[in-house]
């Protein structure tokens, strides 16, 4: 029997009822930096006041730091403790100076958080609870201070120093060190702090806002970077006009910072007027970044930019708030993005990705609120369901009110709610107030999880000039909530008559809040067909009884862009579905709906592109009660190669319009090359037997990223002798750039070779693999995990293989660990022997002495949910 006395006691759990506003606030901050990887000392001085009437100690926040140093008002006091992971000083007064020095280890620091060494250089990550890493300090999101820096360093190592806000002075001293001043005038929390100290090139620029301020833009890299950081500063000079103009924001500082860092657990952080950004999310020339990385990196540095008001200004009560900022930011960035190029193509991107993360999230053991009410780890909380759903939830509202009502709304939440911490329930207010409208019920969107699903049903009588759409919503069972209530749908609809095309009558905006209702359409002069949650209005799952005709029509007739996207994959997901249930399925409405969308010149490129590819094979298993991986991979081959063969000059032809043009950052050309290698894949899924050939022939002709990748993962999926020459050539060629690295190693991770989850286990194995770096750990680990037919290979040998990394990579950086568990978690959803295989392995990392509570939350909460 195990004693008890030596079994670790449980991880806490914090819950969002337990909130109580801070005891002590701590309205001014000065620090004094001493840089050094091995030994940073820091000096901080805080002015502490007393909120409200109590006795309660002073207690700040620390973590893998070694006092040396408290005192009080100028007087060294030693009537402090350490309980836990918090200094505690006892204080009488309602007002005091306290200073405290301490000593921390940035070059030991892998976690990522706090102060890190990161190629030679030292930066912060605080986001969301770092800041006790470098100093003691009430670590929470509500408590607001402004801020003053000073730091010190070697001038030759870290000629570069920066900090938040604006700089104030700087020099050098006697013995080879320099220093500098920088004051941040705007209350911030904590996890806003930031600080870099490095050997750093800059790419400089200005903006003048439209009150005449002009501010200094930098973006700092490495010197050999700088060129290809023109991308990532036009994104933010087109942000801050983009927020000026939408939304009435404009920037309130005199400088403007971005960094750029190989080794970061994020995508990016907003610090104020200090971002630091994943180099990933900067870097971009045409040979080393695809159209992809071009259009992320606007939409991080928007989203960053954005923060400075949805974030900075107004920042979140607590953590259980963190969608106020995140869900309303990447609300703003999906705009900002829509309006560079196609708004169509943007939405089924966002969808794409919702339905990709979210929605197996909100059907797994680790789904949970928009607004959370408790957890254990609050780094587990930065999920597809506070970002993308929140932002979903904030669509919604936008849409109920439409344009003026929502731009005034925003405008009085910004002014009310500046320099405060607010709540989710304060935005929801204002937009009650200024929309004029109840939005009692919407609320229900924060606190229940789930994703609604939709039935509905369309009854139509020849002659009788009327139909009548019936909808009814459930929100299914999750985790701790079984007793769902019907939440707010808004819905836009629209009918279509079957015989013309025409549209018959305007677009409605159905509001269904009941479980069940239905509405009725007049004027309909011939058979409808329906149109449903046109551009996908809510965030629902909808089961309708049209049929593959019906589909058919509506992904050649449709004047919704994402509504007959949304046709033409439904009808391809259906036939994919009884292909994988029943061996084969009729596949003639999907050939010609795709031939019909192929050679109609109206239609965007990039919009066709989006339109004829299949479903994924993860979305696929999504929709059955069972996953069964390789019958779901058989079934999509197969249609692959149908297509493929059938509409093969077709195919062709779109490779061959591409390969005329030369680069261009071009929505049109972005287009172009898009359908280019989605018909590249059609054409090496025919079997054709010059396919491989013709993906070669590419590789070597491509002048830009997007073609070349594109041919590579083409051949990566093969056998042909190419495939091994490309991979060598791809490697030898970029085997000095990290971020173009990831990609070779991704590109293998995904393949749909039967040994890929060999070939994985030996590319962990190569010299340039490491588990120290998120981003390496991510391209390799990561993309393995949801590769669903090589991952979940009989046998359950890729289960086992990734628990030893999640266990050994949970000892460098447990944040990123975490992120990767989630594939093994969705164990319930697979055949008995698989499930029990995973299962096991969750046991095991739960059984695992001295793993993470990043680690442990996750893997506990996916064996009981």
């Amino acid at each position: 029997m195990a004693d008890a006395r030596t079994t670790p006691a449980p991880p806490a759990i914090t819950h969002r009822s337990d909130y109580a506003p801070p005891s002590w606030l701590v309205p001014e901050v000065a620090l004094d930096f001493a840089l050094d990887p091995a030994a940073t000392r820091v000096k901080a001085r805080l002015a502490v006041t007393r909120n409200g009437a109590h006795d309660t100690p002073l207690r700040l926040d620390g973590a893998g730091q070694v006092p040396l140093a408290v005192s009080v008002d100028g007087a060294t006091v030693n009537d402090w403790r350490i309980e836990g992971e918090q200094l505690v000083i006892p204080l009488t007064g309602n007002a005091h100076v306290v200073e405290t020095e301490v000593e921390i280890a940035p070059d030991r620091n892998t976690q990522l958080m706090g102060l890190y060494a990161s190629g030679g250089n030292l930066c912060t990550q605080c986001e969301a609870e770092g800041f006790r890493r470098i100093t003691w300090f009430p670590d929470r999101p509500d408590v607001l201070a402004t801020y003053r820096v000073r730091m010190s360093a070697d001038k030759v190592r870290f000629p570069v120093l920066l900090a938040n806000g604006d700089p104030v002075a700087a020099g050098d001293d006697d013995d080879g060190t320099h220093w500098a001043e920088w004051h941040d005038p705007w209350p911030k929390p904590s996890y806003l702090f930031a600080l870099v100290a490095g050997d750093l090139a800059v790419n400089r620029d200005t903006f003048t806002t439209r009150s005449g301020r002009e501010v200094a833009l930098g973006i700092w890299v490495r010197a050999g970077d700088v060129p290809k950081t023109d991308h990532a500063l036009t994104a933010l000079k087109l942000s801050m006009a983009w927020d000026e103009r939408v939304y009435g924001r404009e920037y309130d500082l005199d400088v403007f910072n971005i960094v750029a860092v190989d080794d970061f657990n994020f995508g990016a952080m907003e610090n104020k007027g200090l971002n630091i950004f994943n180099s990933r999310y900067i870097l971009a020339d045409p040979d080393t970044a695809t159209d992809y990385d071009y259009d992320a990196i606007a939409a991080v540095v928007a989203h960053e930019y954005f923060h400075n008001w949805s974030g900075n200004r107004i920042t979140c009560r607590d953590w259980f708030q963190l969608s106020l900022k995140e869900g309303f930011t990447v609300y703003r960035d999906q705009g900002f993005s829509a309006d560079q190029g196609s708004a169509a193509v943007k939405r089924i991107e966002d969808v794409r990705g919702l339905r990709a993360a979210q929605f197996p999230e909100d059907a797994g053991p680790l789904a949970h609120p928009v607004r959370p009410e408790s957890y254990i780890e609050i780094s587990n909380f930065y999920t597809a369901t506070i970002y993308n759903k929140g932002a979903e939830l904030i669509r919604m509202m936008a849409t109920m009110l439409g344009p003026q009502r929502f731009r005034a709304a925003t405008d009085l939440y910004f002014e009310r709610f500046d320099g405060t911490a607010a709540t989710c329930e304060d935005f929801v207010a204002c937009m009650e107030e200024a929309g004029g409208i109840d939005l009692s019920q919407f609320r229900l969107w924060y606190s229940q999880a789930g994703t609604p699903r939709v039935s509905a049903t369309l009854a139509h009588e020849p002659g009788s000039g009327r139909a009548t759409l019936n909808l009814a919503q459930k929100v299914p069972e999750t985790p701790g909530q079984s007793d769902k209530q019907p939440q707010v749908l808004p819905l836009r609809v629209r009918l279509f008559g079957g015989e013309t095309g025409q549209p018959l009558g305007e677009e409605q905006l159905v509001i269904l809040s009941d479980a069940s209702a239905s509405v009725t359409f007049e004027t309909v002069t011939e058979r409808p067909v329906v149109s449903l949650n046109r551009g996908f209005s809510a965030p629902v799952i909808v089961e309708s009884d049209r049929s593959a005709e019906d589909l058919a029509f509506l992904a050649r007739h449709d004047d919704d862009a994402f509504a007959r996207y949304e046709a033409m994959q439904q009808l391809m997901l259906d036939t994919l579905i009884a292909a994988t249930i029943e061996g084969e399925a009729d596949t003639r409405a999907v050939v010609a709906a795709v031939a019909d969308t192929l050679d109609d010149p109206a239609l965007d490129r990039a919009f066709v592109a989006e339109a004829v590819l299949l479903p994924s094979e993860n979305f696929i298993g999504d929709q059955l009660s069972v996953v069964d991986p390789e019958a779901i991979f058989r079934a999509r081959e197969g249609l692959r190669r149908t297509l493929g063969r059938t509409l093969e000059p077709q195919w062709r032809a779109a490779c061959d319009i591409a390969l005329r043009r030369p680069y261009a950052y071009t929505p049109e050309d972005k287009g172009i090359r898009r359908l280019r290698n989605v018909a590249l894949g059609y054409v090496s899924a025919s079997g054709t037997p010059d396919a491989a050939a013709l993906a070669w022939a590419q590789f070597e002709a491509a002048d830009n990223m997007t073609d070349r990748q594109g041919a590579l993962t083409t051949l990566a999926s093969g056998h042909a002798p190419e495939r091994d020459a490309a991979l060598d050539v791809f490697y030898n060629r970029y085997a000095d750039n990290p971020l173009v690295l990831d990609k070779w190693f991704q590109t293998q991770a995904l393949s749909s070779r039967d040994d890929t989850p060999v070939l994985v286990a030996e590319l962990a194995q190569h010299p340039d693999f490491t588990l120290a770096n998120p981003n390496r750990a991510r391209a390799l680990v990561g993309a393995f995990a949801v590769n669903q037919r090589a991952f979940h290979a009989a046998g359950g040998a890729g289960y086992r293989w990734l628990t030893d990394q999640l266990l050994a990579l949970d000892r460098l950086n447990p944040q990123t660990s975490a992120r990767l568990l989630p594939p093994l978690g969705r164990w319930r959803r697979f055949d008995p022997i698989r499930a029990e295989a995973m299962r096991a392995e969750l046991e095991r990392i739960v059984a695992t002495a001295g793993i993470s509570k990043d680690l442990f939350e996750q893997a506990s909460k996916s064996l009981k949910g």
